[in-house]
């Protein structure tokens, strides 16, 4: 059950007017329901030109924005530039001694009544290919596994990015890269509003079912690096200030399904690889966990699915996945592994907290 002061902060938070940022055009026009961008899965063809030298230097505190132009062929055929900025972003993978190629903010011009291939957004979240390719179809394949567990996720768009150097100091490469849907545009799509930061919510106050799907999957991924009391790589939504939070995950490079060179789980946890699975949910009634169970086995083939009709897998990335989810699905339907590493861990987890970001 909701604390009352839960309760009543997030009411009270809901009820503030929500700030486009200076520049922006209006909130309903900017995250737009339904983005026919993220509807598609055909793969999109780009080109970005860019300062390279200066965006790649640019990683510190404060990364400043730097134009840029971003091309694509129309579906009449014609090439469409856009005049965009761009910005470093992200924690981790900012770093140099982590990522070649840091994450990117693209930041789009106002529509003008110009309707462009992205849609109606002000900016979008670009993952690039950092070290390698194989981790950005890695990476992009988690959240495609995500959606076809719930509509509560991101969705994602794949990306064969051509990266020129305005300043033709660097040569001309191509990578994967995959944009991230707009959180707001995620809460819109659902019918749900996005509750603010600021407030401090534990994993208790949750939807029982939502957060039994969240842990569950963040469990099959490999998945230890989140937390819902300090939001890290999780945002929080509610269909209403009288219904429970409901826990949308992202950012799953540290997963043993896409095992990032640099993903090492925290000394705290006990264990010594991302591929260790490790549940950091909480107990939850028998009559949920029957109902998790039910979901993931009946989206199983299409869970599957995700790694085997992706054209741009060779045998050996497929392999490395479905191996990795045989393992959660040996775990998910053995009663006594099941028992062992779920339910009573569950429990534990609900009686001790830990330093560990994730609990309180």
């Amino acid at each position: 059950m909701i604390s009352l002061l839960v309760l009543v902060c997030y009411g009270l938070l809901l009820c503030q007017p929500a700030l486009a940022p200076a520049g922006w055009p209006a909130q309903g026009k900017v995250y737009a329901a339904d983005n026919p961008f993220f509807a598609s899965e055909e793969i999109v063809e780009l080109t970005l030109s860019l300062p390279l030298d200066q965006v790649m230097r640019d990683r510190g505190a404060r990364p400043g924005l730097h134009p840029a132009l971003l091309s694509y062929r129309a579906g009449n055929g014609s090439m469409q530039t856009l005049a965009v900025q761009v910005q470093v972003r992200g924690n981790r993978r900012k770093d140099p001694t982590v990522c070649g190629f840091p994450p990117l903010l693209v930041k789009f011009p106002p529509p003008n009544g110009q309707s462009t291939l992205f849609g109606p957004v002000a900016e979008l979240k670009l993952t690039t290919h950092c070290l390698s390719d194989n981790y950005t179809l890695r990476e992009y394949l988690v959240y495609k596994l995500y959606n076809v567990l719930t509509d509560l996720s991101y969705r994602v768009r794949l990306c064969r990015i051509t990266y020129r150097d305005n300043n033709g100091r660097a040569s001309t490469s191509v990578h994967y890269g995959f944009f991230l849907e707009n959180t707001e545009a995620l809460a819109r799509r659902n019918q749900t509003t996005v509750i603010p930061k600021p407030l401090f919510i534990t994993m208790d106050n949750l939807d029982r079912p939502a957060t039994a799907t969240m842990v569950m999957f963040q469990f099959m991924i490999g998945n230890t690096d989140w937390s819902v009391p300090y939001r890290h790589n999780i945002r929080l939504l509610t269909r209403s200030r009288n219904t429970p939070p409901i826990p949308v995950a992202f950012d799953f490079d540290y997963s043993g399904l896409v095992m990032a060179p640099y993903a090492v789980p925290p000394e705290q946890l006990g264990i010594t690889s991302v591929r260790q699975r490790l549940f950091r949910g909480f107990g939850f009634p028998p009559e949920t966990h029957a109902a998790i169970r039910d979901l993931f086995n009946t989206r199983r083939a299409a869970l599957y699915n995700v790694y085997l009709a992706c054209p741009y897998l060779g045998r050996d990335e497929q392999d490395f996945a479905t191996h990795f989810l045989d393992g959660f699905y040996k775990t998910l339907n053995d009663p006594k592994d099941f028992e062992r590493r779920i339910v009573r861990v569950g429990r534990q987890n609900e009686k001790k907290y830990t330093q560990v970001r994730g609990f309180d």
